[in-house]
């Protein structure tokens, strides 16, 4: 009992617990059953009392563990929310600058597209203008029937452009110091040239301008009828053209030029040339051609024999020098040919040989094209051009064009 005193003194239930139950064992040994079942009932009554406070503490701590770890899950949701909010509002601003920004990158592109097209069509208007300074289909056929015209532009305009130009007999003759009494046939002295100027696109075809005015003006300015003379007065034209300007142009033209007159039974075939040549094919027989023509000024490529016949192409060669500034300037050579009938003749700028094309990627080359063009001797005209055309695109295949192209076919 003391022992039970000095617990209930110091507060202990444990220990006051564990001496209601030691009693109650002492009575019940003892025989004391009253005493004992007094005793078992007070040990149970602090027996649950401890446990009610276990369970209570136990309870509160858990309580206080889940209300910890919901706070805990509170706060970061809350700060996930600001982050969210933040990004969001960043996002939002961001996709704000993305549209403001497409925006005017589709009014640029809007505008760059305007201004293209305003570039193209202008551009196409000034094909307009070049083609109305070339000669008409009609114009070509009416003086040179039997005849083809292959003109291949790289660009929209181009820098390549071929011409004509007829006289009346009589003037012609005139003109050029002879009797017109001596010309039987009323037949006009045509002009006509195939040029290549300085570059290609929308500057060869203002270069291409200036020097066609140049032609036109040697011939109906200054009455010239002679194909030399006419390119000595075109370049004079030309270089004073471009002196105008206040900064050096050294910009020109490669020209052939032939005029061609009938004369009783033959033609008068008159060339000279700036850098690209006149070449002439005639069947295989002694040539007045090669008589009347100095050695150095022609070369010879026979073809052999063909079914129609066996063909020659004598080429004449042309003043090295362009039409425009050039360091030493001679005056231009002209070449005097009488053509038979039957002689075909063929003049061009550089842009067909200097394709590239082919399994090799190689230019076509002028030896090629001349195998070409004898190769097709036993065609009417018509048939050579397309012939030589679709060599041309079979040859270029998917390669892009390099250069403006102009090949100006006659037969007599």
């Amino acid at each position: 009992m003391i022992s039970l005193n000095l617990s209930k003194e110091i507060g202990s239930k444990n220990d006051i617990m564990r001496m209601y139950e030691a009693l109650a064992m002492c009575d019940s040994l003892s025989g004391n059953w009253k005493g004992s079942l007094a005793f078992y009932k007070l040990y149970k009554q602090f027996n649950d009392s401890i446990f009610n406070e276990e369970s209570l503490e136990k309870t509160i701590e858990m309580s206080t563990r889940i209300l910890l770890f919901i706070v805990v899950v509170l706060l970061l949701v809350i700060v996930f929310s600001v982050f969210m909010s933040n990004r969001y509002r960043v996002t939002q601003k961001q996709k704000k600058q993305i549209e403001e920004q497409q925006i005017i990158t589709d009014q640029q592109k809007q505008l760059v597209e305007e201004k293209n097209k305003e570039i193209t069509d202008s551009i196409h208007y000034a094909k307009r203008i070049q083609a109305a300074i070339l000669p008409s289909d009609k114009l070509v056929k009416e003086h040179l029937k039997d005849s083809f015209i292959i003109y291949k532009p790289k660009d929209i305009v181009a820098g390549d452009f071929y011409w004509m130009e007829t006289i009346n007999s009589d003037e012609s003759r005139v003109l050029s110091g002879e009797d017109p009494s001596l010309n039987t046939k009323n037949s006009p002295l045509v002009l006509f040239a195939a040029a290549d100027c300085t570059g290609h696109g929308v500057p060869g075809a203002m270069v291409s301008v200036v020097c066609n005015n140049a032609l036109n003006r040697s011939v109906r300015e200054y009455g010239l009828t002679n194909p030399g003379e006419i390119l000595d007065k075109t370049r004079e034209i030309v270089i004073q053209e471009f002196e105008k300007s206040d900064e050096e142009v050294k910009d020109g033209m490669d020209i052939a030029l032939c005029s061609l007159e009938f004369k009783v039974k033959s033609y008068e075939l008159k060339y000279a040339g700036a850098n690209n040549p006149l070449w002439v094919i005639r069947p295989l027989i002694a040539s007045a051609m090669e008589q009347s023509l100095k050695k150095e000024q022609i070369t010879s490529l026979p073809l052999g024999t063909r079914n129609d016949g066996n063909f020659e192409l004598i080429e004449i060669k042309p003043n090295k020098q362009p039409i425009g500034k050039y360091l030493v300037s001679q005056p231009f050579i002209t070449h005097t040919i009488e053509l038979q009938k039957g002689d075909s003749i063929y003049i061009f700028s550089d842009g067909y040989a200097d394709q590239f094309g082919g399994e090799k990627g190689k230019k076509f080359k002028l030896k090629s094209l001349k195998e070409l063009i004898l190769s097709v001797q036993d065609k009417d005209m018509l048939e050579q051009k397309q012939i030589i055309d679709k060599v041309f695109e079979d040859w270029k295949g998917n390669l892009d064009q390099i250069d403006d192209v102009c090949i100006i076919g006659v037969k007599v």
